[in-house]
């Protein structure tokens, strides 16, 4: 977070939600693999790591740090930091996003994603860094859906724990907003 410069609390609002989701739709597993283990769950199939971050996402992010007319591009202070050392990036940035021993890529490609989100949405006049339900609705739901407005609404996937229904970007900014860590993740 702090090498994009944007709240750490953002950015662990949706580390929260992403592993309650993880949690509540993979129960079972869940309780049988990752918390015996006290260790956070990492997605598989379509999504990666711990941050729930898709392949093509990852690969939109990239080059939307490239990309001086992508309204989506975060500046140059941010081209190089997800430059690949190897000479096959699908197999790196696979590694880099599902390492269960060193989190460090998929925490930089979430805070990434949602700073080049947050820059969108400011290039076109309509500021929501202080909105951590539309930026976490935004995180939800991808680049393909991110419309700058007046009027952005919370949403996102519906996510059911015990039998209460929140959507992605409503849950995270109840955490967000609650005290819950907030002495390691303060606003």
């Amino acid at each position: 977070a702090a090498l994009v410069s944007i709240p750490s609390r953002l950015l662990t609002a949706e580390l929260v939600v992403e592993q309650l989701r993880l949690f509540y739709d993979n129960r079972e597993i869940f309780k049988t693999v990752f918390a015996p283990l006290k260790i956070l769950g990492n997605q598989s199939q379509f999504s990666w790591g711990v941050m729930g971050i898709k392949q093509e996402t990852a690969r939109e992010i990239e080059a939307n740090l490239k990309n001086k007319s992508s309204p989506f591009y975060p500046g140059s202070v941010y081209e190089h930091l997800l430059d690949f050392s190897t000479d096959d990036p699908d197999q790196e940035r696979f590694l880099r996003l599902t390492d269960e021993n060193n989190r460090f890529y998929s925490y930089l490609y979430a805070a990434l994603y949602l700073k080049q989100l947050l820059t969108q949405w400011e290039k076109a006049g309509f500021d929501v860094s202080g909105r951590p339900e539309i930026a976490s609705t935004l995180y939800n739901i991808g680049f393909q859906n991110s419309h700058p407005n007046a009027f952005p609404q919370v949403g996102g996937s519906v996510i059911t724990i015990r039998e209460d229904v929140y959507s992605f970007g409503g849950l995270a900014a109840e955490f967000y907003h609650s005290q819950e860590l907030v002495e390691y993740f303060p606003n």
